[in-house]
């Protein structure tokens, strides 16, 4: 059974919009809630959920259990991601969305984001999701199953807006690898905002405040008339 998300409900009003936000391996869903304060004035209006990925064993750490999105290999000439455990993450966050729209926020008010290899996960899901997501923001990843998005690519997130960020000095998933991803989607044609900071990998401040800046673009303030939002 999956085990509720830590959620982070908007300060004095019902949610309009949401962030579906995964955190990395070995981490839970604690990880990302304290920076929620730190986004701006987003955070009036959207709920931020942050589930748990299940503890697996972990093929590159000895396999040792710990939470994980998808198992990871060394099958020598590099790493390589668990396509069932990726798929299977996929289907658990496909189902915190429809929970969202349950719950009254539109599909296109949901942004999914993802650090490291909720990132991958996040990307995985985004952009094979058959409803209009509002955006995705993909930290310190890369791109997941990449030979299968042409085929499998949603045409209602063909041009989704993606915000990319990266450190300069990731020892774990270097700067090469997340901008050959990044390519991957601009000749595909989503629309990409890429950033890179002076950092290992870890998020920073400049990147909150980044990160912030995009989501009030992505998830605009609801109309006080009680017309459309935008």
């Amino acid at each position: 059974m999956q085990e509720p998300p830590v959620i982070h409900e908007p300060r004095s009003r019902a949610p309009t919009a949401a962030v579906i936000w995964l955190h990395g391996l070995g981490a839970d869903g604690h990880d990302f809630a304290p920076i929620v304060p730190e986004l701006g004035a987003v955070r009036g209006w959207t709920r931020f959920v942050f589930p748990h990925a299940p503890p697996r064993p972990v093929s590159i750490n000895s396999g040792m259990t710990m939470r994980a999105w998808y198992d990871i290999r060394d099958e020598g000439n590099g790493f390589v991601s668990d396509a069932g455990h990726l798929r299977e993450s996929q289907g658990t966050v496909e189902a915190l969305i429809e929970a969202e729209i349950g719950a009254g926020v539109p599909a296109e008010r949901i942004v999914l984001a993802g650090f490291s290899q909720g990132g991958a996960v996040a990307l995985q899901t985004a952009l094979r999701h058959p409803r209009r997501l509002a955006g995705l923001m993909a930290l310190s990843t890369y791109l997941p199953l990449a030979d299968t998005l042409a085929s499998e690519r949603s045409a209602a997130n063909a041009d989704l807006p993606v915000f990319m960020a990266h450190g300069e000095h990731d020892p774990l998933i270097g700067v090469d690898r997340a901008l050959a991803s990044r390519d991957t989607l601009l000749r595909l044609g989503y629309d990409v905002e890429w950033h890179t900071y002076p950092m290992p990998h870890a998020v920073c401040p400049e990147e909150i405040r980044d990160m912030g800046a995009w989501l009030t673009r992505a998830l605009p303030a609801p109309d006080p008339s009680g017309g459309r939002e935008g």
